[in-house]
């Protein structure tokens, strides 16, 4: 069974004058006096405990705690006025509800400035209906560990309201009762509840959720809360009682004079004396290991019932929780253009990624993880496949620079964010392309002839440069070509030889060093005589011809034979 609360104080005319008395000694003991009340009709509550109706009221008048802040002065002999008041300890508010009342005043700040909510309102409200979610008993999220539940409104000594939810948010399907830390009833829920934490759910007992639906419903209209007059018609129109207003006024006006953060579920409980019937709320058990739940054992002692008050335990500090304002939500691009490189080299381009809260700000301290995947041998620098990057201030995460093997292809980069389930994933696309130049020239310039049947004397040597640098390790294609207006492979004339001795016309599997130079293989001669065309092209579509002759070697001209000296005649 959901816990609740106990009876709070039923307002009258002997609690009223408590209150009084209290405003009276906290006006006249304390530095800063209170603001001005708004005049109402009646000067007094202007609904009772015991009303038949409570529409109209963000609370249904459901009952609420009665505890006034602590004087800053003691009393002076014979002043006291018994009064209901606590210790030091009333300033502390725990974190993840003091969170939520600053970001509800920020949201409504960017959204109705002509409201000028101080947050200190939502605190004094969320004092006196709930004791600050019964001293910050929440989990990570805001949420209450238990509902918090006010009585039945059954006409019993409270206002009568009939069941509006079907008990969704109260679990009663007979009479509604106000919920929450900042206790709405279900009807006035259903018109102004909201999701503030971006949960996809607008739940009354999460503490985000309520503090920033209070804040609206207290600027509804064009209030100006800055405006004495329109902050009391906003209090009063949360729970229509005077006896409240002044109830609220007192702590806001202590909150004003300064507030501490204190740790989650260590915050101080109400007391509830008054008039003699408002207890505190039984407080949460600690949650155990299988997730908290509600109180089992006997709540705490009702003062003038012959009980015993328990001994307060030294409050532990917990771990932090965390709240929307730090916790990670989202991760997206953060501008990354196209990731390619080519072999060998390092990509310009960095993947920059943004981590964002559930609010949607962007969120420092966040863990991302790099990671390189593919059949590329592409790298982070030093040679890693994966890298941790942590986000900066503004919520980015920059990985190092990639730098390509030589490997051509496509690749993937992933980048992760978060430490549990569900995480965010985002992936980029990348490629290595092959080296290129953009220029080919042969190095030489004197004439390459051979005779049929002969190997050419004078090796070919090319240069490759890309941009008037360098180009190394860049491939080319060496192709005996034909004179046609579009060339092919020639059939005849020069030729190359592969590993095998056999006769080829192209060779496909040439690079460049890492001067850029290039010499071919030997060239062949065939038996055909005449002039052959040699195209080198490169990766990167640089192209250069060289002329190759095959003429036969020219036949020495005969030696002319001596004539013959003419005969001697006989003796």
């Amino acid at each position: 069974m959901a816990a609740q609360f106990g009876r709070r104080l039923r307002r009258g005319a002997t609690t009223t004058a408590v209150a009084a008395a209290a405003v009276a000694a906290l006006s006249a003991s304390q530095a800063a006096p209170a603001a001005s009340l708004a005049d109402t009709s009646g000067g007094g509550d202007q609904q009772a405990a015991g009303a038949e109706s409570g529409d109209g009221a963000a609370t249904g008048n459901s009952p609420y705690y009665t505890d006034l802040p602590p004087l800053v002065t003691p009393d002076k002999p014979g002043a006291s006025s018994n009064l209901p008041v606590t210790g030091s300890a009333e300033s502390g508010i725990p974190a993840s509800i003091l969170a939520a009342y600053k970001q509800a005043e920020q949201t409504i700040a960017g959204t109705d400035a002509a409201c000028r909510l101080p947050w200190q309102l939502l605190a004094a409200i969320g004092k006196v209906e709930s004791g600050q979610a019964r001293g910050g008993r929440v989990d990570a999220n805001g949420t209450t560990f238990s509902p918090i539940l006010g009585p039945a409104l059954n006409g019993q000594g409270f206002a009568l309201i009939k069941d509006t939810d079907g008990g969704e948010y109260d679990g009663d399907a007979t009479h509604d009762r106000a919920v929450g830390p900042m206790q709405f009833i279900p009807s006035t829920w259903a018109t102004w509840g909201q999701d503030a934490n971006a949960d996809g759910r607008k739940d009354p007992n999460n503490i985000y959720d309520a503090a920033l639906a209070a804040g609206r419903y207290l600027c509804a209209g064009t209030r100006d809360l800055a405006v004495a007059a329109d902050l009391d018609r906003a209090v009063l129109s949360y729970n229509h009682s005077q006896e409240y207003l002044r109830t609220v006024r007192s702590w806001f006006d202590y909150y004003k004079r300064g507030t501490h953060e204190v740790p989650d579920g260590t915050g101080a409980l109400p007391t509830g004396p008054g008039s003699g019937s408002s207890p505190s709320p039984s407080p949460s058990p600690k949650p155990s290991p299988s997730g908290p739940g509600p109180s089992t054992g006997p709540g705490p002692s009702k003062p003038g019932d012959g009980g015993t008050t328990p001994k307060p335990k030294p409050p532990t500090t917990p771990t932090p929780k965390p709240t929307p304002s730090n916790t990670f939500g989202s991760m997206e691009n953060a501008g990354t253009g196209t990731l390619s490189a080519t072999a060998g080299g390092v990509f310009t381009e960095r993947i920059k990624v943004r981590a964002k809260n559930t609010l949607g700000a962007p969120l420092a301290k966040v863990s991302v993880t790099f990671t390189v995947t593919g059949g590329t041998d592409t790298r982070f620098a030093g040679g890693k496949t994966t890298v941790k990057v942590a986000t900066g201030a503004d919520g980015t995460a920059t990985a190092p620079e990639l730098k390509a093997g030589e490997k051509t292809g496509g690749f993937k980069v992933t980048a992760v964010a978060g430490t549990t389930e569900p995480r965010t994933t985002l992936t980029y696309a990348a490629s290595v392309t092959a080296r290129q130049a953009d220029k080919i020239i042969r190095t030489g310039d004197k004439a390459l002839v051979a005779a049929p049947g002969a190997e050419f004397a004078d090796a070919v040597e090319v240069k490759a440069t890309y941009k008037d640098a360098v180009a190394a390790g860049v491939a080319v294609t060496a192709t005996m070509i034909t004179d046609d207006e579009k060339p092919v492979e020639n059939g005849k004339g020069p030729y190359f030889k592969d590993a095998k001795g056999k006769t080829v016309r192209t060779l496909a599997d040439l690079k460049t060093g890492a001067d850029g130079l290039l010499k071919l293989p030997k060239i062949y001669a065939d038996d055909a005589t005449g002039t052959y065309k040699l195209r080198l092209t490169t990766e990167g579509g640089a192209t250069v011809v060289i002329e190759l002759t095959i003429e036969a070697t020219p036949t020495a001209p005969a030696t002319p034979t001596a004539p013959m000296p003419p005969a001697t005649p006989a003796a």
